[in-house]
């Protein structure tokens, strides 16, 4: 943060950070290296945004590590990501475990490689206890086939009479969906300066407030993450209610 940044709000900071990690192939080519070098690069960005959120008391912290798109890159690309991955893995387990930080993984896990879903299995298994942060990677992950994949399901508990169609509102529904537990995102951030959603938490996003930046994702560290984190302080989120109304809520809430 700036020296001229204002100190962050503590009762303002966003429940659940989403974030697109975009533009490490570009961050290597500039370099004139390979692109892998870009997501060996950012996963040192990964470690950083990770401890600053469990640092400030951020609850969620979700990362878009790889889309379902993601398989139709070329083979020795994903090869090294997967390699990535699972290095990830082993080498922040306890770093995870003594920082309370509990793993999840959305997306169409059965895609991924064998040694790669154990390896990950593993890690959420000894992450459960005492957490205070949950670190969530999207891996596999498309949000119009989770979606589908929230509608199949919720349609056969329908056709086997778990369920009546008065019973459907969007509550219900989004237990259906891979994020069920967990409340929808309040800052989804982007890196690389694309304006698109790109397929993430497509149904979460709804009321999310999008922050944009241009640094590739291998150099957003601390100062990019704080800075996020103080526009969205500066947000004005009503929900579809006007000023006055939201007023009126907070000042309707019992103090503690």
């Amino acid at each position: 943060m700036s020296n001229n940044s204002k100190p962050l709000d503590p009762g303002k900071l966003p429940r659940h950070v989403a974030i697109i990690m975009d533009g490490n192939g570009r961050w290597a080519q500039r370099r004139g290296l390979m692109r892998v070098k870009g997501h060996v690069a950012g996963i040192e960005s990964v470690r950083v945004v990770t401890r600053l959120a469990r640092r400030l008391g951020i609850s969620y912290l979700t990362l878009f590590a790889f889309s379902e798109e993601n398989w139709q890159r070329p083979a020795r690309e994903i090869r090294v990501l997967m390699a990535l991955l699972r290095s990830y893995l082993h080498r922040e387990l306890a770093e995870m475990q003594d920082n309370q930080i509990a793993l999840k993984a959305i997306g169409n896990l059965k895609q991924l490689p064998e040694k790669v879903l154990e390896d990950l299995e593993q890690t959420i298994a000894a992450t459960t206890s005492g957490a205070k942060m949950v670190l969530t990677l999207a891996v596999s992950y498309g949000g119009r086939s989770e979606i589908l994949h929230a509608v199949k399901t919720l349609a056969q508990d329908l056709m086997a009479g778990r369920l009546k169609p008065a019973d459907i509102d969007a509550a219900l529904f989004s237990c259906y969906l891979y994020t069920a537990g967990m409340p929808d995102p309040d800052l989804l951030i982007r890196t690389s300066g694309e304006y698109r959603l790109s397929n993430f938490l497509l149904w979460q996003s709804a009321y999310t407030e999008l922050y944009v930046t241009d640094t590739l994702w291998p150099d957003f560290r601390e100062d990019e993450f704080m800075k996020a984190l103080e526009v969205y302080q500066n947000r004005d989120r009503r929900f579809g209610l006007t000023q006055a109304q939201i007023k009126a809520l907070n000042a309707s809430e019992p103090r503690h």
